[in-house]
């Protein structure tokens, strides 16, 4: 029975990411550390009926495979600390399943292609899920963000951009080509 301990569960990408960001390591860790970064996510053709009616969205969470990570691990050291933490209180992307998820905000449809802005997500990224923003659903008032509570805003600026330089610019290590 697929799901048990043991018995892979098998997903299709249903497209590709595409985005400034051609090094892992200088890609911003979340969307709110890439405001402005635009991406397209190309849906292969035949799943691009059920683009029907995103539109009318202003967010979509991507779903997506972490597929340059390095091997799982289940203690690791978050890119917003020094302290290794389990890898369930963090997004670090060395996870058991390498399951990305990012917000990105919706700018167009253009056929079978999302324009998207503040995107975190590595170039040629394999697409697993699209899934619209509700504000209704997806809000929570009064949330806790366990050790994450203690980063310091400035602190998780600088670390949460890691090397990224600014809109409409490469991020790719001064001096290469």
């Amino acid at each position: 029975m697929a799901g048990k301990k043991g018995n892979p569960i098998a997903v299709t990408p249903i497209g590709v990411i595409h985005s400034e960001h051609a090094q892992a390591e200088a890609t911003p860790i979340q969307p709110c550390y890439a405001r402005g970064c635009q991406g397209e996510v190309e849906i292969f053709p035949e799943y691009a009926e059920g683009l029907k009616d995103v539109e009318g969205f202003s967010h979509l969470f991507l779903i997506y495979s972490f597929h340059q990570a390095g091997p799982a691990l289940l203690t690791v050291t978050p890119f917003l600390d020094d302290e290794p933490r389990g890898v369930f209180a963090t997004r670090h992307p060395r996870r058991p399943n390498r399951l990305g998820l990012s917000l990105v905000r919706l700018e167009r449809r253009e056929g079978n292609k999302l324009i998207v802005k503040d995107i975190d997500v590595l170039d040629g990224t394999p697409l697993l899920d699209i899934k619209p923003f509700r504000p209704q659903f997806d809000v929570v008032t009064k949330a806790r963000a366990g050790w994450m509570d203690n980063i310091k805003p400035k602190q998780a600026r600088v670390r949460g951009r890691r090397g990224y330089r600014g809109q409409g610019r490469s991020n790719k290590p001064k001096g290469s080509s």
